[in-house]
């Protein structure tokens, strides 16, 4: 591959294109409905360079839309999900529905969490953001019930075995004691699932509210649950180069 050249999936440009999302766009492509080049492809894993490569659906040219970049404030009780949920909870579909581009999650949060969520159109960087490779940082406020002492709390920066495999935090600070309970500044490079509340509870503290405060240089700052901002060019550089799009 040529230095700086990128390439992408098939069915992710489509879907950052807006014409459907990668499943369905897989189904296009099956159906034959796809060429590049003027050549019908049929085969998943199809990677194209956007820059050079002419992509055409049912004969009409395929053009990316402008990248756009979203910080969200997702609130707690939420699904990270677009859509509408088979359970009938809540979406933050609902959240960016005035929002003309197709944007996508660059990772989750659960349910009951709340705090930063960065959307986007752009799949490399939304790829970059969700794969370990590359070690971004998350930080979390995590309100822990009981009190944490401070042997416990230089316990949990060595880190902890849990049931899928070793964890270690950046690093953990106690904020401050709220009564009986501590809030927790902890940091991580990785996203397994549950996995702060996993940490926690294993050194005896069970988690009551949990709120991402950061992405890598994306703070979630003065936003309030429910709404979202446009990432500044500044923020989104600053983003690139955290997972090394740019030099």
């Amino acid at each position: 591959m040529e230095r700086g050249k990128v390439l992408v999936r098939l069915n992710a440009f489509l879907s950052m294109c807006g014409i459907a999302s990668r499943r369905k766009a897989d189904q296009l492509i099956l159906e034959g409905r796809v060429k590049v080049n003027g050549i019908t492809v049929r085969e998943f894993g199809w990677r194209i360079d956007p820059q050079k490569d002419v992509v055409e659906v049912d004969g009409k040219p395929v053009k990316p839309q402008r990248y756009r970049y979203i910080a969200l404030y997702k609130p707690c009780c939420y699904l990270t999900a677009l859509g509408t949920s088979k359970e009938g909870k809540r979406t933050i579909q609902e959240l960016i529905k005035d929002i003309p581009e197709r944007l996508y999650p660059a990772g989750r949060l659960d349910y009951n969490a709340e705090g930063l969520l960065i959307l986007t159109n752009d799949g490399q960087l939304a790829n970059r953001i969700m794969h370990p490779r590359y070690k971004l940082p998350k930080t979390y406020q995590v309100l822990v019930k009981g009190k944490v002492s401070a042997e416990t709390l230089e316990s949990m920066k060595r880190g902890a075995e849990l049931e899928d495999g070793f964890a270690k935090p950046v690093s953990a600070r106690i904020l401050r004691y709220e009564k009986d309970n501590t809030l927790l500044e902890v940091v991580f490079t990785e996203g397994r699932k549950h996995i702060v509340k996993r940490f926690t509870a294993h050194f005896g503290h069970k988690v009551l509210k949990l709120r991402r405060t950061a992405i890598g240089p994306i703070k979630l700052g003065k936003l309030s649950p429910g709404k979202w901002r446009d990432l500044s060019k500044e923020e989104v550089m600053a983003l690139k180069k955290a997972v090394k799009m740019l030099n």
